[in-house]
């Protein structure tokens, strides 16, 4: 039986403490967001995505949020429309990290967390060490896959600071 494409990302949440500020990386229609809105209840959390329509779609599902915790943007390839040092916490599920954006808007302190629904897609071999080497010059020491449901994760942590409260 198949499971959830969001496993892999709920297990990753157990391990990040409790963030402030969230952000999801190709966020597609909001799943990924919604959820970590979910599990995080104080935290502010944004989604990008280069698609606008997806965007669009994924806005119409906040429904009532008086607070503003949850919103999304679209973004090209370039930059991230956030400034420096903004996020406690950045997914990524099934996408590709920016890394030197990632490194860029995570604070010091910070964790990355890198998801795919199934294992077949995560990097190995020499995409996977190429992955931790561009994290590693940027800062970002990456944990050991763990398989989760059909998929995996891994959670890193920019160098520096102490994280989000409520530590790992």
């Amino acid at each position: 039986m198949e499971t959830p494409p969001l496993t892999p990302l709920a297990a990753a949440a157990l391990r990040v403490g409790e963030p402030e500020r969230v952000l999801q990386i190709q966020c597609g229609d909001g799943d990924g967001v919604l959820f970590l809105a979910r599990e995080f209840p104080r935290a502010r959390v944004r989604g990008v995505d280069r698609s606008e329509q997806a965007i669009r779609r994924a806005g119409a599902r906040v429904g009532l949020d008086p607070e503003g915790r949850v919103a999304f943007k679209a973004t090209g390839r370039g930059q991230l429309p956030f400034p420096e040092d903004l996020f406690d916490l950045v997914a990524l599920l099934d996408a590709a990290p920016p890394v030197a954006e990632i490194a860029r808007v995570l604070r010091p302190g910070g964790f990355l967390v890198l998801a795919h629904s199934r294992r077949s897609d995560a990097p190995q071999g020499l995409r996977e060490s190429l992955q931790r080497w561009r994290l590693s010059r940027r800062g970002i020491d990456l944990g050991e896959a763990v398989e989760a449901g059909d998929g995996s994760f891994s959670v890193g942590r920019l160098r520096g600071g102490d994280g989000p409260r409520g530590g790992d």
